[in-house]
């Protein structure tokens, strides 16, 4: 589990400090190539079982192989590698940061195409909200979920999964995709309820309990996350709008001034840092546990 956590710390630290790196390393193309190989003529479960399946396959056994070697150092630095390649492919707090700092509406809605692709731009503040939290689920929590779950295949399985279901989606043979889909689904699943978790402590739990009450929110399908996270960006909002209102400042001049545009969009990546610490946080009690016993 140290060896997990330090593996996480470096690859955050690698893909802030070096997002040139990361940009030029995070390409995909060649697994493009390697979805188109089976072919449509297999049935879609054994495409899946050879298209994602056999890279997953073969990382899992350097990993088992390389488990016993070297102190931990040689799975530490295949830890740090596959982590960083799967990280991504972009970092979304850029992403929200070019739509904030957009100078026009024109501007403003390209940079938010890139927060929820393949979709398109957002169309309002809410599914700005919504598009930021699936944008990290996506990009962020499920790789951190597997990775801490499985290790490095882990990591590889959700990347390769979720590339197999939405991006290169149209290189899958039509009779899989429905089955990728699924697939990605059934990983997201735990993830989401992970971060709707940690978003009842670091942010609104009423709005939280809430969505959970929904019907059918804890199916494949339930848009639990979106839901949870508009209404827990509009109570944090709301609270410290109240804040400036008791002190004489207009709800109005709070927004417009001290939030900023997009108030909603910024409040969202709040929440996602402190969603994020807390994950890390709770694996650092793992380790100390694992110290202690």
């Amino acid at each position: 589990m140290a060896i997990t956590l330090l593996a996480v710390v470096i690859a955050l630290a690698l893909g802030h400090l070096a997002p040139g790196l990361a940009a030029r390393l995070r390409r995909f193309e060649a697994y493009r190539a390697w979805l188109r190989w089976p072919g449509p003529r297999l049935p879609a479960a054994l495409y899946l079982l050879l298209a994602p399946g056999l890279p997953v396959l073969a990382l899992g056994l350097v990993q088992l192989g390389l488990r016993p070697l070297g102190w931990g150092l040689p799975s530490l630095l295949l830890g740090i590698a596959v982590l960083f390649w799967c990280w991504g492919p972009r970092d979304l707090d850029r992403d929200v940061a070019a739509v904030l700092t957009a100078p026009d509406e024109t501007a403003r809605r390209a940079a938010a195409a890139r927060l929820w692709p393949p979709a398109g731009a957002p169309a309002d503040a809410g599914a700005c909200v919504e598009a930021v939290f699936r944008g990290a689920r996506r990009r962020w929590f499920g790789v951190l979920f597997w990775f801490c779950l499985l290790g490095p295949a882990g990591a590889l399985l959700y990347r390769l999964a979720a590339l197999a279901a939405e991006d290169q989606a149209e290189a899958v043979p039509a009779a899989a995709q429905p089955l990728a889909r699924t697939l990605l689904a059934l990983l997201d699943w735990p993830v989401t309820q992970l971060m709707l978790l940690a978003l009842a402590v670091v942010g609104d739990a009423v709005a939280v309990t809430a969505a959970w009450r929904r019907p059918g929110a804890f199916g494949l399908q339930g848009g639990l996350l979106g839901a949870a996270a508009r209404a827990s960006v509009r109570t944090d909002i709301a609270e410290e709008v109240a804040d400036y209102t008791a002190a004489g400042i207009p709800a109005e001049a709070a927004l417009a001034e001290v939030f900023g545009p997009l108030p909603e969009l910024r409040e969202a990546m709040n929440l996602i840092w402190r969603i994020l610490l807390l994950w890390l946080v709770v694996l650092a009690l793992f380790v100390v546990a694992g110290w202690v016993g």
